[in-house]
């Protein structure tokens, strides 16, 4: 697509890639871009149908990834939030020379409960997609409510989301609905367990839409990877625990890149 919205700042040695979730755009990170931008070059996309990356078309995760790729930086770590950790889990499988290191943050490679998985219920994204069709306002109001659901700061932290999410133009129907079928059908339990690169996972302990189960499960089935579970917060992190968040990239970041 010719207008996928790219923001890059910062003056690091690194080139950073930054993905926001469903229904969000990334103005999502605006807590952190200044403190982050000493460390590294960041890049902020707009998916393709959300924010400034206005589409009337649906797109399917390897579309996604693709698109992304064609402005994203040779190399670079990538960090992905929720529907964002699917796109750059994507990347790190289908283009291992891209990425440098793979960091999750409250994500799942397999959003759906199934065989004893940790929810999110296929009723619940039924629901979200019916919701859509006449309210989909609304229906994005209620996500945002549920994504710091039980924190000490909820009110504060959906009032900062709902500023972030209107500020710029809302996703068609058509895009969020694709986005819902990447959550209900990818799963990359398997075949994650191939990637290489270093990869960190981020997991809010009262998350209320991905368990922090998923971290122990994980750390079992892909012992290369690691996983930090912020104790306070829900599926925001960095927007309710910025200065935890920030520590726990940097000290990944220097354990892996500061020689």
């Amino acid at each position: 697509m010719k207008n996928l919205y790219r923001y890059s700042c910062g003056e690091g040695k690194l080139d950073f890639v930054m993905l926001h979730g469903w229904g969000m755009n990334s103005n999502a990170w605006r807590y952190i871009i200044n403190r982050f931008g000493s460390h590294f070059r960041l890049h902020l996309f707009d998916l393709p149908g959300y924010g400034f990356s206005q589409s009337e078309e649906s797109f399917t995760l390897p579309e996604i990834s693709e698109t992304l790729l064609k402005k994203a930086p040779p190399q670079a770590i990538w960090l992905g939030w929720s529907m964002g950790g699917c796109i750059a889990s994507e990347i790190a499988l289908r283009y291992p020379e891209r990425v440098l290191a793979l960091i999750t943050v409250c994500s799942s490679p397999c959003f759906v409960s199934q065989n004893q998985w940790p929810r999110i219920s296929w009723e619940v994204l039924s629901c979200f997609e019916q919701k859509l069709e006449d309210h989909l306002q609304n229906t994005l109001e209620q996500f945002l409510l549920l994504q710091t659901l039980g924190t000490l700061n909820s009110q504060r932290d959906t009032t900062s989301l709902k500023s972030f999410l209107f500020s710029r133009p809302l996703p068609k129907k058509e895009v969020l609905k694709a986005g819902l079928k990447i959550l209900r059908y990818t799963d990359m339990r398997d075949i994650l367990n191939a990637i290489s690169v270093p990869f960190l996972r981020i997991y809010g302990k009262l998350d209320a839409l991905v368990p922090c189960k998923i971290a122990e499960l994980l750390d079992e089935a892909w012992p290369h990877t690691e996983s930090v579970i912020m104790h306070q917060s829900a599926h925001v992190p960095f927007i309710s625990h910025t200065d935890d968040f920030l520590e726990v990239i940097l000290y990944f970041y220097q354990k892996y890149f500061s020689h």
